[in-house]
């Protein structure tokens, strides 16, 4: 098992710790008491970190863009808003990232954010620890290597990206840290059960033959959980996945996101399932140790023998349980023909000192 790890905030995180990010993103629906009272709820459903998303519409969409496309794309399309509006609605204020800040730590969760523009990434590198790539900007390598030369651990989200757009990446990031999160992800926010089969969480054992030495992660919006419980078995640690108060909401993400319910099912199942992953190594447990003696067969005697019997297989039957000393039914073949030592009645187990 690797033994690599690495710090996120105030956990360590390794390949027997799990790190949960409860993405607010926009889900704060533009108030910042929403906003504090999602770090709390994030907190209470076993989250160790609260997201947010720092960015100013006019830096990271294009209103003439967009309106040439002539029609929202994609989730877009069921926004009743036009996308710049949107992300001005999203947008959070400056002075919020104290205050957020604050809150996470009066409550003991860690606060971190994804920057979308190098004003954000100035304005928040005084109070996160950790920053996180969206998807989208996976291909703007200029901001990609500001956020690196912050030289905090950097988590990075591959939605969208082909094999070459994670080569480009790494070379990039791994030449200046190895304070790395790769994260699988696909980027459909509609939360359709269709989206399962394009989770293609196989691609982490590509990344791990490709990154050895590199902390892998989900970040996901599928519904329910099913993909971080496999994620975790193919070697992920760190996930990601949007939190909400009420799937019900009108928003943007509201409606893939987790609630507070299914969030601390999803963490309870993924730390039952990382304690049954183990160490790989075949043994018998020490919680069956006892089932072992009871339900493995021994070699006893079928009849009451005397001492001198030259043993044959009519002699001999296999029965549960078999004491520490028992013979297993796999030495039948080498008793037969031996001769007895001492007198054995019907039902005895044979040893290794009768013969």
């Amino acid at each position: 098992m690797s033994k690599f790890g690495i710090q996120l905030g105030s956990k360590w995180v390794d390949q027997n710790e799990l790190y949960f990010i409860a993405d607010i993103g926009a889900n704060h629906n533009g108030t910042l008491e929403k906003a504090k009272a999602l770090i709390h709820l994030a907190k209470e459903a076993g989250a160790d970190a609260a997201k947010f998303q720092n960015f100013q519409a006019g830096k990271i969409v294009s209103q003439k863009g967009f309106e040439a496309l002539k029609g929202q794309l994609a989730h877009q399309s069921k926004w009743k808003k036009s996308v710049f509006e949107v992300y001005e609605d999203a947008s959070i204020n400056a002075e919020w990232t104290r205050l957020l800040k604050a809150e996470c730590d009066a409550v003991g969760i860690d606060y971190f954010t994804s920057p979308y523009d190098f004003e954000s990434v100035d304005l928040v590198d005084p109070f996160v620890e950790l920053y996180k790539i969206g998807s989208g900007d996976i291909s703007w390598l200029e901001i990609i290597e500001f956020i690196l030369d912050k030289k905090k651990p950097v988590l990075i989200a591959t939605g969208a990206s082909d094999i070459s757009d994670i080569q480009r990446v790494m070379n990039l990031a791994m030449a200046k840290t190895d304070k790395l999160v790769l994260m699988q992800c696909n980027t459909n926010y509609t939360g359709s059960l269709e989206n399962f089969k394009y989770s293609n969480l196989n691609v982490l054992k590509s990344f791990s033959e490709m990154y050895p030495n590199i902390m892998l992660g989900l970040s996901d919006h599928t519904p329910g959980h099913a993909t971080t419980l496999g994620s975790i078995a193919l070697g992920a640690r760190v996930i990601e996945k949007h939190f909400t108060d009420d799937n019900n909401q009108i928003g943007p993400d509201h409606g893939f996101a987790m609630n507070p319910k299914t969030w601390r099912d999803m963490v309870d199942r993924s730390y039952e399932l990382l304690s049954a992953l183990g160490d790989g190594v075949k043994r018998v447990e020490d919680n069956e140790r006892s089932s072992q003696i009871v339900q493995r067969r021994c070699i006893r005697t079928i009849s009451d023998l005397k001492a001198g019997t030259i043993l044959k297989r009519e002699d001999l039957i296999v029965l549960r349980p078999i004491p520490e000393d028992g013979l297993p039914p796999y030495h039948l073949d080498a008793l037969i023909g031996k001769t007895l030592k001492q007198d054995l009645t019907s039902g005895d187990h044979l040893t290794i000192n009768h013969i």
